[in-house]
C-alpha cells in the first residue's frame, strides 16, 4: 500500500505541466551599461517578481554601499546583491507591473512596470504620479 501510494505521488509530480519562464526573467543590463540585474521570481513571493545587481562593471564600485539609502540603517549595505526590483504582478506574458524599482544613485524608489520589447530589450519605467521615465535593458 505504501509503495502504491508513494507511485502514485510520483507519477502525480511528474505528469504536471512545466511551466515556462517568463521572457522577462533572465539576466540583463542596465541601460548604461554599469550593472546587471538578474530577474526571477521573488524569494518570498513565486508569483512575483524580483531582481537584483549582480555585476557591476568597475571593480571600485562592487565594494560600494548604499550610501544615498534614506533609512541611515541600510546606507552600509553592499550594492552588489541589492534587491533593486521587487513585487511586480504578472499583466500578460512578457508583461510586469505594480512593481517597485530603487535608484542607488539617488536612494529614491518609484512604482515602476516592466515589459518586454518586441526586439528582445526590456522597457523598464518607473514613476512618479503620471509622469514616467523609461530605460531600455539588454
Amino acid at each position: 500500500m505504501r509503495r502504491l501510494a508513494l507511485a502514485a505521488a510520483l507519477f502525480a509530480a511528474c505528469a504536471s505541466p512545466a511551466f515556462a519562464a517568463d521572457p522577462v526573467e533572465g539576466d540583463w543590463l542596465t541601460q548604461t551599461g554599469s550593472g546587471k540585474v538578474r530577474i526571477a521570481p521573488c524569494a518570498q513571493r513565486p508569483d512575483r517578481l524580483c531582481g537584483a545587481i549582480f555585476w557591476l562593471r568597475d571593480p571600485a564600485d562592487a565594494r560600494a554601499t548604499d550610501i544615498n539609502n534614506p533609512d541611515p540603517a541600510l546606507r552600509k549595505r553592499p550594492i552588489l546583491g541589492l534587491l533593486m526590483i521587487r513585487d511586480f504582478r504578472q499583466a500578460a506574458p512578457g508583461r510586469w507591473t505594480g512593481g517597485r524599482i530603487y535608484d542607488p544613485n539617488t536612494g529614491k524608489t518609484y512604482d515602476s512596470k516592466i515589459s518586454l520589447s518586441p526586439n528582445g530589450a526590456l522597457k523598464v519605467e518607473g514613476c512618479i504620479l503620471m509622469v514616467c521615465q523609461a530605460q531600455t535593458w539588454k
